[in-house]
């Protein structure tokens, strides 16, 4: 085991794919600086930059997917994919079914994702939502650095469209490089979860299978559901309940789809209370599919949500305010108990 942070967990795990597999490569904006240690490795024709033109190198990756490469292509952040979300929603979700299964789409989009570090409504949205809603697409959003390592051997090498998201709030690189100047005197010390941001990771990384929710800690009077970041909210609402006599299971999905729909139905079942904790938007997105989940599935509980219900604020105070923060999972917690 080796102490690393979670971008670094990322790039050591996609650089022992690409050492056992020459047909990984990697593109995208910037990654001869984000990715240098990659392309020191591996050299500038695996480790590419390019243009910024998010519709461009999208649909290359899609195109080199289908002619046998494996590529992971690189947004800064997910809100700039909308640039060229035809190549997600119409071209890398769909073309292995278009094809009647001639054709898969072993693509990983790497992007960065969330908010925390007051950079505004237009840089800090998810919409793992919307991504999760499309068929053929696999959707993972690690909460550690050995979680991250794992899933993301599991993302190359999967045959299907896979779309890894990192929360930038645990990724020290990404939060480095758009930092800059502006946000200097910006302390995320009080926002950043150590256990997320840095730990220990195999030397060795296994594969981590999808759709396997980890429990990340056990209680019996209500079930917190998340991933990324509002993961490490709901395990510090958990303390915050547990000085009040409230024991709180803390259930990381892990990946979205698929959904480890056996998990959320068995705590949920144990603790009849839930509350879904989600830092994308509440209309049409996790918060809602997991409430449909559980009626589907005939389970008894009581339910509440905690989610993005605005336009996220560029004034940290409020943006604060806006995500979904321990004090905001504790109290709907509590309304429930």
């Amino acid at each position: 085991m080796t102490i690393m942070r979670y971008d670094e967990a990322v790039d050591h795990a996609l650089g022992q794919a690409m050492a056992a597999d020459p047909s990984v490569v990697t593109w995208g904006e910037d990654v001869e600086i984000l990715r240098r240690v990659l392309q020191s490795r591996f050299g500038p024709e695996r480790v590419r930059d390019t243009p910024i033109s998010e519709q461009g190198f999208m649909y290359a990756g899609i195109g080199a997917a289908m002619a046998g490469l494996r590529p992971v292509v690189e947004l800064y952040m997910i809100d700039f994919g909308m640039v060229g979300w035809s190549a997600i929603a119409n071209a890398g979700s769909k073309f292995k079914d278009f094809s009647g299964g001639r054709w898969n789409i072993p693509m990983v989009l790497r992007a960065g994702v969330g908010g925390w570090y007051a950079d505004g409504g237009q840089h800090e949205q998810t919409f793992w939502g919307s991504l999760s809603s499309y068929p053929s697409t696999e959707v993972v959003v690690p909460s550690t650095p050995a979680d991250a390592a794992g899933l993301m051997l599991s993302a190359v090498q999967s045959d299907e469209f896979t779309v890894f998201l990192t929360p930038k709030l645990l990724d020290q690189q990404i939060l480095d490089y758009l930092g800059g100047d502006q946000r200097s005197t910006l302390d995320l010390t009080p926002v950043q979860p150590k256990a997320g941001a840095i730990g220990e990771v195999p030397d060795v990384v296994t594969p981590i299978p999808f759709g396997k929710a980890a429990t990340r800690r056990t209680g019996s009077d209500i079930t917190l559901v998340s991933v990324g970041i509002g993961v490490h909210r709901c395990l510090e609402a958990a303390d915050a309940l547990a000085a009040d006599g409230i024991e709180a299971t803390v259930l990381d999905l892990r990946t979205l789809a698929p959904l480890d729909t056996e998990a959320i139905v068995e705590h949920v079942g144990r603790t009849g209370r839930v509350v879904v904790a989600d830092e994308d938007y509440s209309r049409g997105g996790l918060t809602g599919e997991i409430a449909a989940l559980l009626l589907e599935s005939g389970t008894t509980a009581r339910y509440a949500r905690v989610a993005v219900e605005q336009t996220i604020p560029f004034a940290p105070h409020l943006e604060y305010a806006a995500l979904p923060n321990a004090e905001r999972i504790a109290a709907a917690a509590k309304s429930l108990a």
